[in-house]
């Protein structure tokens, strides 16, 4: 396909990308502060000097430089010309950079990785939304992606993303404290293969019983949590996640929520 593809931003997510869309014959140019350009893609002195030029533009360098890296870009490029943010940041800085953008006819496109790009690539499950969407999937699907596009603005992507977070990341979170306890008191194999056990259990009806018992015994497990929390303070483990479960049951305890 012809064009060139801007790729800002080499870490982990940023350089596999590169070298997915240059290995299936895109043209590549990119610019990384900290980190050389890998083999196959052209480097730029600056974000603005890689986006020059290219039709396709993919901000793959962090949350907190996501804005920066627009506007920096913003002058180098043409009206038309595909942004695409790829960073894990929130629903709002992605409806933030569709508003800088606009006003250039510039349209940014949400991208939210919905798995760890190591071992996939430029094959990772990705949700893309935002009013050019559909145009930036059809391009990366070109060279292989796994793109599915969402019917809404700038940020949908990324609230899909965060919500499962909130949900993934606080059960393996959870599941780090519980054993870091239990090995400090010599049961982590114990409890490992009592958590592999439930995990292997789980089934469709497995998210309303949970929500439904939790509800209606928050006062005790308020209490149990609280309990847990004490304990894991004595075993020397910070009780991060037990604190917040028990913080979380007093709250619905108290029909907040």
């Amino acid at each position: 396909m012809s064009g060139v593809i801007a790729v800002l931003g080499f870490g982990e997510a940023g350089s596999l990308l590169a070298r997915d869309l240059v290995a299936a014959g895109a043209s590549v140019r990119g610019y990384d502060p900290a980190v050389p350009a890998p083999d196959g893609v052209t480097g730029a002195g600056s974000d603005g000097e890689a986006a020059s030029g290219a039709d396709l533009v993919l901000s793959v360098n962090s949350a907190k430089e996501a804005e920066g890296a627009l506007r920096a870009s913003l002058d180098a490029l043409s009206p038309g010309v595909l942004w695409a943010d790829l960073n894990t940041a929130a629903p709002a800085v992605k409806e933030r950079l569709a508003e800088i953008a606009r006003p250039r006819g510039i349209p940014v496109t949400d991208i939210a990785m919905m798995a760890p790009v190591p071992g996939k690539g430029l094959r990772v499950p990705m949700l893309a939304s935002g009013e050019a969407a559909g145009q930036v999937a059809t391009r990366l699907r070109g060279f292989g992606a796994d793109i599915e596009v969402l019917d809404g603005p700038a940020g949908l992507a990324a609230m899909r993303k965060l919500l499962r977070s909130v949900f993934y990341k606080g059960m393996a979170s959870s599941i780090v404290e519980a054993l870091e306890a239990a090995r400090a008191v010599g049961y982590e194999d114990w409890l490992s293969d009592h958590i592999a056990e439930e995990l292997a259990k789980a089934d469709a009806s497995t998210v309303q019983r949970i929500v439904t018992g939790t509800r209606q015994h928050a006062v005790r497990r308020g209490a149990e949590m609280a309990a847990a929390a004490e304990m894991l303070a004595d075993f020397g483990v910070q009780p991060i996640m037990a604190d917040a479960s028990r913080a979380l049951h007093e709250r619905l305890a108290q029909g907040n929520g």
